[in-house]
């Protein structure tokens, strides 16, 4: 017997604040494993990515949740089990790109202009964390082929 996959919820709308910062081109929610909670562009953007479709949204899913692990396991090396991950960046000739955690088993990943103030946009990712967190978890979610308990 197949159980039902549960549908999470598409929160892309939270980001809007974040949109909004000059400099911001795109912003993503993922779940801990990869998977695309919600994402949005930023307004009136031209250039290579204008705005950020579902396909691309999921590409950069996949990417936050290895760069998170990537960065997870480098932690652990240097600083001994248990230790986490707060925020990664990665700086490009184009830009930067900003992940951090998000709640319980999700991140926050932005995307930037190159003259973007990183500072302001890290701490504007911390605010919304902080502010709609909760919203923005991921919990388990069921397994497709779980048998039915009866």
């Amino acid at each position: 017997m197949a159980g039902a996959i549960t549908r999470l919820p598409d929160v892309g709308w939270m980001l809007r604040p974040l949109t909004e910062i000059p400099g911001v081109r795109h912003a993503v929610v993922v779940s801990e494993d990869g998977l695309r909670l919600g994402h949005a562009s930023a307004e009136g953007l031209s250039g290579p990515v204008p705005h950020l479709g579902v396909d691309e949204a999921e590409s950069l899913s996949a990417a936050c949740a290895a760069l998170t692990m990537t960065g997870l396991s480098t932690v652990s090396l240097l600083f001994g089990r248990g230790a986490g991950v707060r925020q990664l960046m990665l700086e490009s000739e184009d830009g930067f790109a900003l992940f951090t955690s998000a709640g319980t088993g999700a991140h926050l990943g932005v995307a930037t202009e190159a003259d973007a103030d990183v500072g302001l946009v890290a701490q504007q990712m911390q605010v919304l964390v902080a502010k709609i967190g909760a919203h923005l978890s991921s919990g388990p979610r069921d397994a497709a082929d779980r048998p039915h308990e009866g």
